[in-house]
């Protein structure tokens, strides 16, 4: 059976769809609404969730998201309750979910451990943002755990020899950060967004999807017409923190993000 990216990629391209991808961060504002977070967005119509593991350091990501993981770790987050709102979450939805991660908790808990308890929880990808292929390849225990889709990051500042080897090594999809630095909403899209994607496509037949500073419908449609996936993440967490002491923080996530959603598949 194929994992649930490569069916989900599989069925939007024959409808000539791009994905829409949101990201959260497990645990934020807590384990139980975070949960219904999930769902809402799952009713909202996106098509993949970006699920980031808390971490004391998070250092590719903006204050938005470096708030988001001290208040999931506040709230008592960890690697295995991220697990258990996976398992909680796939009761009712076959919505893919990448995990997107530093290399420093999953490998407290047990790289191998950890590829093999998130795949059995329901987890279909893993982004680790620090461990890069040419390292994971020197380390053995590195290479053994493969229970998780690769997905590979592709920067602005990759240079062309170089992509060919980073996208001969993923799965799933190529993740294409628009932006050097950190996440983050940005009033406008980066320049050159649509010759980057081609020039990654030169080198892998993987869909390739686009993150970092994507924040308003406006950004979604444009970027939907050029890639294979559309990313929102700090803007998706900024509505999380301003809604977080709210009864409606889930309406209200819904009511930001179905707009984003629609306007990648209207393109």
């Amino acid at each position: 059976m194929r994992n649930r990216i490569d069916q989900l990629f599989s069925k939007l391209r024959k409808n000539n769809e791009a994905a829409f991808v949101a990201y959260i961060c497990a645990g934020d504002p807590d384990a139980e609404r975070c949960l219904e977070i999930m769902q809402a967005l799952d009713r909202s119509g996106v098509d993949l969730i970006e699920m980031g593991v808390p971490f004391s350091d998070p250092l590719a990501d903006g204050i938005v998201n470096q708030m988001a993981a001290g208040r999931a770790l506040s709230a008592g987050a960890s690697v295995e309750n991220t697990l258990e709102i996976i398992k909680a979450f796939r009761k009712d939805s076959s919505t893919p979910i990448v995990l997107f991660t530093y290399l420093n908790p999953i490998y407290a808990y047990g790289f191998r451990r950890f590829h093999e308890d998130a795949s059995r929880a329901g987890a279909d990808g893993i982004l680790n943002l620090d461990l890069p292929p040419d390292e994971e390849s020197h380390n053995a225990e590195l290479m053994e755990a493969n229970e998780l889709l690769n997905i590979r990051i592709i920067a602005p500042t990759t240079p062309v020899e170089r992509m060919a080897e980073i996208a001969g090594t993923g799965k799933g999809f190529i993740y294409y950060i628009s932006r050097e630095g950190v996440t983050g909403e940005r009033s406008e899209l980066a320049e050159g967004i649509a010759e980057q994607v081609a020039v990654i496509k030169n080198h892998t037949s993987l869909p390739v999807v686009v993150g970092f500073g994507i924040s308003t419908p406006e950004h979604s449609s444009a970027v939907a017409t050029i890639a294979d996936g559309v990313v929102v993440g700090s803007a998706i967490v900024k509505t999380i923190a301003k809604h977080s002491h709210s009864d409606d923080l889930c309406e209200q996530v819904y009511h930001f993000v179905k707009p984003l959603v629609d306007a990648s598949k209207s393109v």
